[in-house]
């Protein structure tokens, strides 16, 4: 067996070990990527080898460094060269390669023309929030909260909550997110 046999024969246990991590299910993976339920279920078990444009598909969906899921040995570069992620109106740009339990995020949320409540959400998990600019309007059950530059939040997500901006203008925050956190405001709408 080679080097590249080696490497190859390792990338099915990391992609089982990263989803499993991640709270994902093969089926939430298969949707996101388009790569059949099937074949991500053969490279798991290594009864695939792994071609680049199903790791690269992969590196996207899971938001980590393709050198990551063959097990390149690290560049000592320490940047992270964020990709912005459009949601509707709302940016969210990953400040963290990855993460086995937090990921850092900045969110870019639009201004509201409206005083109309967003929906709210629940789901497993924690968040912190810290405003960069702008106002934050902040449900939390039936109370909602106006934070503005330089105010925290944080809060269990099994509470019903929603965040937007509180005025007309946008507001830049950070954000931590627990998996289910990323998971849920990345990928449910």
């Amino acid at each position: 067996m080679t080097d590249i046999d080696d490497v190859l024969d390792a990338v099915g246990p990391r992609l089982r070990d990263l989803r499993t991590r991640r709270g994902r299910t093969l089926a939430d993976v298969s949707e996101e990527t388009g790569i059949s339920v099937s074949t991500l279920s053969r490279l798991e078990s290594g009864l695939r080898r792994p071609t680049l444009d199903l790791l690269l598909a992969l590196a996207q969906a899971y938001r980590v460094p393709l050198d990551d899921l063959v097990g390149a040995p690290a560049s000592g570069d320490p940047r992270v060269h964020p990709r912005p992620i459009k949601r509707g109106d709302r940016i969210m740009i990953p400040l963290t390669r990855h993460s086995d339990g937090v990921d850092a995020f900045k969110l870019i949320l639009p201004g509201r023309s409206s005083a109309e409540p967003l929906p709210l959400k629940t789901h497993a998990g924690y968040e912190w929030l810290y405003v960069l600019a702008g106002t934050l309007s902040l449900a939390l059950g039936d109370t909602v909260t106006t934070l503005t530059a330089g105010e925290a939040a944080e809060f269990d997500t099994r509470t019903p909550h929603a965040m937007s901006s509180g005025d007309t203008h946008p507001v830049e925050l950070l954000g931590l997110f627990s998996p289910q956190g990323e998971q849920i405001h990345l990928r449910d709408e």
